[in-house]
């Protein structure tokens, strides 16, 4: 099936948004791309431990769908969640505290790389398609209550299509006509493993989709405008109708599955090109230049305080407090 998105073009689009937004979004993605390589360079001296999964290469997908939707939606993803909880507004200063396991993090350092939250985020989830019912949950409670200005968004990696919580949340989503929005973020490898060899069905969203009755689309998750004016048009869609959909975004990750992983399965020289073809960052920066909202000296000192800001971030949380032993017990609702 074929979609036209972008049918009014980039540059129309660059003057729709207008150069405030779109170097909002640019900073955006770029706050995220360093805030990870610190992160990492942070995990590699010590600093952090457990796991560590990196959005970068990704960035256009959910910077994009923020602007697209706003943040008065609910929220949820996978393990992979740095990225979204960054363009939901949470601080860099939080987030790092988090990884770092202070007290001043964003679970009070008890959740780590793979569990951040927010007011909008119901957070990041360690077990694959562990979100997707949680968001359908969500898309439920909208309809319920009978909340019709917003919708139910759910991100997800290419791994998450086969477990069985997909099917069951998305053949109730569409049984009980939930606004929910399904978002595969294919990046091509679930873990170590080629998509062609986990999946049965090429098109992840547009093949499975008809199995739920509902729509699917498939988005080019390297480039910003495509993923923003979709994202766009698929929200109107949903708030009219009710009815959930089904997005596939195919997109590249530039580091392996989590920070443990080496990355093997692709060359170096694989690598190096697809970094210099498919950087979404770059990307975008060569169409604001292009169309004169930017210059390269003005993405340079973008660039320059998304760094500062980051290392800011990581002074903040070293000189944080370790959680107090006697606080071990709070929140924990079990019997």
């Amino acid at each position: 099936m074929e979609h036209h998105f972008l049918e009014c073009g980039t540059k129309k689009l660059i003057e729709q948004l207008g150069a405030e937004k779109l170097i909002q979004c640019l900073s955006n993605m770029l706050l995220i791309r360093n805030f990870e390589v610190r992160a990492e360079a942070a995990y590699q001296h010590g600093k952090i431990g457990g796991f560590f999964h990196s959005y970068i290469g990704q960035e256009a997908i959910q910077i994009a769908a923020i602007e697209a939707f706003g943040t008065n939606n609910w929220y949820s993803t996978s393990y992979r969640c740095h990225g979204l909880a960054l363009a939901l507004g949470e601080s860099p200063q939080e987030l790092m505290a988090e990884l770092f396991g202070k007290a001043t993090g964003n679970a009070k350092g008890r959740g780590g790389s793979m569990h951040f939250f927010s007011e909008r985020l119901l957070g990041g989830f360690g077990i694959v398609g562990g979100q997707i019912p949680i968001a359908t949950g969500a898309g439920f409670s909208l309809k319920y209550k009978e909340i019709k200005d917003q919708i139910s968004i759910c991100f997800m990696g290419d791994g998450a299509v086969v477990q069985g919580s997909f099917h069951e949340a998305l053949n109730l989503a569409s049984l009980w006509n939930l606004p929910c929005l399904y978002i595969i973020e294919n990046n091509k490898w679930g873990m170590g493993t080629a998509v062609e060899r986990a999946v049965c069905v090429s098109k992840l969203a547009e093949d499975k989709a008809s199995g739920y009755n509902m729509k699917g689309y498939t988005l080019d998750g390297k480039n910003f405008f495509e993923c923003y004016s979709a994202f766009k048009q698929i929200q109107k869609e949903i708030l009219e109708t009710g009815r959930p959909v089904l997005v596939e975004v195919i997109a590249q990750r530039f580091k392996g599955h989590s920070i443990s992983d080496p990355g093997d399965y692709r060359s170096k020289e694989e690598m190096k090109q697809l970094i210099q073809l498919q950087d979404p960052i770059v990307l975008l920066k060569t169409a604001l230049i292009e169309n004169k909202v930017i210059s390269e000296d003005t993405f340079k000192e973008i660039d320059k305080d998304m760094k500062e800001k980051v290392l800011a971030a990581i002074e903040y949380a070293d000189n944080s407090p370790w959680p107090d032993v006697e606080t071990l017990e709070e929140d924990v609702f079990a019997p």
